[in-house]
């Protein structure tokens, strides 16, 4: 059998990364009716790619219904936006969930959205829910933070991009300077936003301290003698 032609093989990477982005807009899973509908493709062809995806783990079968795998999960986890960056906001989240109660979100600039890469659902989850991979317009405040001129204060949104849902959100920056992240709390509309700010900002900045750290040059150990 001959080699397919290197147009034939995008072909099928793109249709196989459709129905992955099919299945995780879908949320928790979905039938090949469904996945073809969504992304133009005949059944025939979302089955057969389905089985390959499952063959590698990319997809998991329960039924008659399909949802993301463990490899994927695998694949998705290796991904940096900066060195160390998830690995640094995971417990300054934590605990800003745990004190505020607000959804704790950490986005980076990809393609001029705003993308989750890391994130903590708090009291708000029902009315906006939060989870990591999600994109969204550059007119929220975590938004702003991402593309804004340096400042030092923590921006506000008041109901502004979404009627019920408020936060304060500031930038992540590296030891240089550069800004490789924005951190938002999201609340409910409503809450007084400065005790929020206030959480926010010493959030930021302990994330800011922990990618410091991972940056500063590994000295070598001092030989006794």
């Amino acid at each position: 059998m001959g080699t397919p032609a290197p147009h034939q093989g995008r072909g099928v990477l793109e249709g196989a990364f459709a129905l992955l982005e099919a299945l995780r807009l879908h949320g928790d899973e979905a039938g090949v009716t469904e996945l073809a509908v969504a992304c133009g493709v005949p059944k025939a062809t979302v089955h057969r790619l389905l089985d390959q995806l499952a063959a590698v783990g990319a997809v998991e079968r329960r039924g008659t219904r399909y949802r993301t795998g463990p490899q994927l999960f695998r694949l998705g986890q290796g991904w940096q936006p900066h060195p160390g960056l998830r690995a640094a906001a995971r417990l300054p989240l934590h605990r800003l969930r745990a004190a505020t109660g607000a959804s704790a979100v950490l986005t980076v600039l990809r393609e001029d959205l705003a993308m989750t890469v890391c994130s903590v659902p708090g009291e708000p989850e029902p009315l906006v829910p939060v989870r990591d991979g999600m994109s969204f317009l550059l007119d929220t405040a975590a938004g702003r933070a991402l593309r804004g001129p340096r400042r030092t204060a923590p921006l506000l949104d008041r109901e502004t991009v979404m009627d019920g849902v408020a936060c304060a959100a500031v930038p992540v920056r590296t030891p240089d300077g550069r800004t490789v992240a924005a951190l938002a709390g999201v609340v409910r509309a409503g809450r007084p936003l400065e005790a929020l700010a206030q959480a926010v900002t010493d959030a930021g900045l302990a994330i800011s301290r922990a990618l410091s750290r991972h940056a500063a040059p590994q000295l070598p150990p001092v030989v006794r003698r």
